[in-house]
């Protein structure tokens, strides 16, 4: 205890005095904010979205302030390396943020997103692959990143998981050529097929939350756990959060959410078809609660 006085006094006297965060700081680093428009509401309680602004209401004096640094998708601190260097600054995400805000249709925004070029996967990826489908059909689907057929293809889910995704939604009579909508988190294949790091999510997340404003949707389906875990910020495992409606806030109304299994998943794990089959029969019966567009086949 007497070790440990002793050094805070040590560091009170050479001024460390302040606590500023909690991770390493790269004080060359402009201060970016990510504002998180999520809400998102169980069945029996609500949870908010993390601040991604954080920081004190207390200023420290001029000599001590320091930059804070980006924050990825789950709104903890972190340093965004970029090619440039680790001296030096791009406010990627603040990039990301003014572009997606200025689109004012689907068609600007998918402009947006091909010029930009603050995200490194873009570097090693083919094709941007921003969604498939028709917007006005009330169901929008966000699965996790394009795979190597979808970089080649330039477009979501068309590889052996899409496959199954289109049988998926052929059973509750949806289609992406009449009444489904297709997107990811993630616009450009991660090398490898790897998951996508926080600060990449965190560099295309403004385009998402956009891309949801703009398609407008009746209800949101969520394909697996990197997709649930970026777009309502709940890192629970997806088999605790499959089957449970969420809510998700676009403008001033709540659009109900549905986080279920990846169809990538049951390919490997074809047991679990019947807990995705129970998942999109709920979402059927939401359909025509809220009465959305269903397909020809529908019963």
């Amino acid at each position: 205890m007497k070790d440990s006085l002793s050094t805070l006094n040590w560091l009170v006297e050479a001024g460390a005095d302040e606590a500023i965060a909690e991770a390493p700081i790269n004080r060359l680093a402009t201060r970016t904010a990510i504002p998180s428009p999520l809400a998102v509401e169980g069945s029996s309680s609500r949870v908010n979205a993390k601040n991604w602004e954080g920081g004190s209401a207390r200023t420290p004096p001029p000599s001590r302030v320091a930059a804070r640094p980006p924050r990825d998708a789950l709104g903890r601190a972190s340093v965004l390396r970029t090619p440039q260097g680790e001296g030096e600054s791009v406010d990627a995400i603040g990039g990301a943020m003014a572009a997606a805000a200025a689109a004012t249709d689907l068609a600007e925004l998918q402009a947006a997103l091909e010029a930009f070029d603050g995200c490194a996967l873009k570097r090693t990826a083919t094709n941007t692959v921003f969604a498939d489908g028709v917007a006005e059909g009330g169901v929008m689907l966000i699965g996790e990143a394009p795979g190597r057929d979808e970089d080649r293809v330039g477009k979501p889910f068309v590889g052996r998981a899409g496959q199954l995704l289109d049988k998926m939604l052929a059973a509750i009579a949806l289609d992406r050529k009449t009444n489904a909508y297709i997107t990811n988190v993630i616009n450009w294949r991660p090398p490898d097929n790897r998951d996508p790091a926080p600060e990449e999510a965190a560099q295309c997340l403004p385009f998402l939350r956009r891309h949801i404003e703009l398609a407008n949707p009746g209800v949101i389906i969520l394909l697996g756990a990197v997709a649930a875990r970026h777009v309502v910020g709940i890192s629970d495992g997806i088999m605790k959060l499959r089957g449970r409606w969420l809510e998700y806030r676009v403008g001033d109304r709540m659009v109900p959410l549905m986080p279920t299994l990846h169809p990538a998943y049951l390919l490997r794990q074809p047991a679990h078809k019947k807990l995705a089959w129970r998942d999109l029969q709920a979402v059927k019966e939401k359909m025509r609660m809220l009465g959305l567009p269903r397909g020809r086949d529908a019963r």
